[in-house]
């Protein structure tokens, strides 16, 4: 059963890659295809097969390059002609190697099924990706192109050829490019708007504080001044006995 639903957990990625069927391992052994097949076939990755010759990118054979023996869809490995290692008992015994390590230089085409899967890649061409215009865009085409029919009412032009250079300037000058994107402002820019409003008004509240203290400077004395004739007024008069002497005292 093939299975399409994309998993995060990494325990059963393994199990789905351990426990794949073999059109879903099949896919599991494509290769990078070389410039000069890319080229001519239109296809960039590739299945690898028995029989293919293929260059290891990657590894301690780096730089190697031979035809594929084997290809080993239990273990997802490769083997290569003349790729070897002696054991220590003199045995002789064909490298694994994964096919992500290798590019392939040479296809074979026995197969009619693989010259179908290649015609079909080959006929398969995405489109390139169109940006829509933005609103403000074509506000301003708009108004441009009210502008050129403005020009022709008041100078009418009977010469095909002049008529176009009128509409080319205009909208060369005023009219951007339907498909051309804004320049988006940089943050640079910006943070430095945001720093010059809160320097403004920063200044704006230090100068209503100034305003305010020397205000009160002025009005302070006046007012204390107000306060302290008021409470002289109001306070009773004190009688204040007068101050005997011990002497006078001692006589009497």
């Amino acid at each position: 059963m093939q299975q399409t639903k994309r998993v995060k957990n990494p325990d059963k990625q393994r199990k789905r890659l351990f426990n794949a069927p073999a059109h879903i391992r099949h896919k599991h052994m494509a290769a990078p295809l070389s410039n000069e097949l890319i080229a001519s076939k239109g296809a960039k990755t590739l299945p690898v097969r028995r029989g293919d010759t293929v260059l290891i990118k990657r590894g301690d054979n780096k730089g190697f390059e031979g035809k594929v023996s084997r290809v080993d869809l239990k273990e997802y490995r490769i083997y290569l002609e003349g790729l070897t290692r002696e054991k220590v008992d003199g045995t002789n015994i064909f490298l694994p190697i994964h096919p992500s390590k290798v590019q392939i230089r040479n296809l074979t085409l026995d197969d009619k099924w693989r010259k179908e899967i290649l015609r079909k890649k080959k006929s398969i061409k995405k489109p390139a990706k169109q940006k829509k215009p933005t609103v403000k865009q074509t506000e301003k085409v708009e108004k441009a192109l009210s502008k050129v029919e403005e020009v022709k009412e008041k100078k009418p032009v009977t010469d095909p050829i002049v008529e176009d250079k009128i509409v080319t300037e205009v909208t060369k000058e005023q009219a951007p490019a339907m498909v051309t994107a804004e320049t988006p402002t940089p943050k640079k820019a910006i943070k430095k708007k945001f720093a010059a409003k809160k320097t403004a008004a920063k200044k704006v509240v230090l100068s209503k504080k100034r305003k305010a203290s020397v205000a009160k400077k002025v009005v302070k004395p006046k007012a204390i001044a107000a306060k302290n004739s008021e409470a002289k007024e109001t306070a009773p008069k004190s009688r204040v006995k007068p101050k005997t002497s011990e002497k006078t005292q001692g006589g009497q």
